[in-house]
């Protein structure tokens, strides 16, 4: 079956901010490893700008500690489950606040970002079963129509649930698919990311995988039974490592019958969209996503919730 890509060529403004950017970012490229890449990784995260008319509330979710995103606009009849990146080593709900408070923004929907366990002194299978464990949580208080958003290892975590009442969507941004890193772009991009090396990242994923098998479908969605996945809408770099990841997916989940396509934007960065308010092609992804989701707490509406 023939996916749909959606090609989206750079424009001139975001050329002209990535040429800037690029020079600072590469003295530092490939360096964030381990637990003391915490600290900069949050930093990192910190940097993208409020969203309007957005406020913020710790709580608890399952069991798993987080943070509410609310935006003003909320829906009474739904919520977004954000799985946040880090290559599962870094990463926390209290940094990625303000980017999942612009999807939330756009979506019209309160999103919860749980702190789920991470490597290396949680390794697999630690990250799912809090991501799922935040999942029913939100299920158990009566929220029945959930979206999944995820970004880079969140991507994983988001694709890889099987929860017992379907997601209505699920967004994935710049996902890992794949820990046996085997698809081509983890060579032929190596040279062009702007943040990572797959030596880096192999560093990174042994870390989180230890001994277990970097094809076991929990860890790597890629292998997964995908047929009884709801529709997907995935986004990525051009110039990213994780290009295949993110192709090879949809290509899978639409040979298994699933609504699932990809937005490839041309020499765009890991995670793009968290670059809003610097970037044009951040506001575009980030349009496209709310758009989707909107729809996607539409339809289910007029639809039961879906058993698995």
């Amino acid at each position: 079956m023939k996916i749909k890509v959606t090609q989206h060529p750079l424009n001139p403004d975001d050329a002209a901010a990535l040429a800037a950017l690029r020079p600072m970012l590469s003295a530092n490229k490939g360096l964030l490893q381990g637990t003391a890449a915490r600290a900069p990784f949050d930093d990192i995260m910190q940097h993208t700008p409020d969203a309007e008319g957005v406020t913020y509330q710790e709580d608890i979710v399952g069991g798993i500690s987080g943070w509410w995103v609310r935006p003003a606009n909320a829906r009474a009849d739904g919520a977004i489950l954000h799985l946040h990146g880090g290559w599962f080593n870094w990463g926390s709900a209290k940094a990625y606040r303000n980017f999942v408070g612009h999807v939330a923004a756009i979506a019209g929907t309160a999103a919860f970002i749980p702190d789920y366990r991470l490597a290396p002194e949680n390794p697999f299978p630690a990250a799912p079963k809090d991501a799922q464990a935040a999942y029913d949580g939100l299920i158990d208080r009566g929220i029945k129509r959930v979206a999944v958003v995820g970004d880079s290892a969140g991507g994983a975590l988001a694709l890889g649930l099987r929860p017992r009442v379907k997601p209505v969507g699920i967004v994935a941004l710049s996902p890992v698919t794949d820990l046996s890193q085997s698809g081509p772009s983890w060579e032929t991009r190596d040279a062009f990311d702007i943040y990572f090396t797959r030596a880096q990242a192999a560093a990174l994923i042994a870390s989180y995988l230890g001994d277990e098998d970097p094809t076991n479908p929990v860890a790597s969605p890629l292998f997964a039974n995908l047929a009884s996945l709801p529709p997907i809408r995935v986004h990525v770099g051009e110039d990213e490592l994780l290009l295949d990841d993110s192709i090879r997916f949809v290509e899978r989940a639409a040979a298994a019958g699933v609504d699932a396509t990809v937005d490839v934007w041309q020499g765009m960065l890991h995670v793009f969209p968290a670059s809003v308010g610097r970037l044009q092609a951040a506001s575009e992804a980030l349009n496209a996503i709310g758009a989707f989701l909107a729809e996607r707490f539409a339809i289910a509406l007029t639809h039961p919730a879906v058993v698995s």
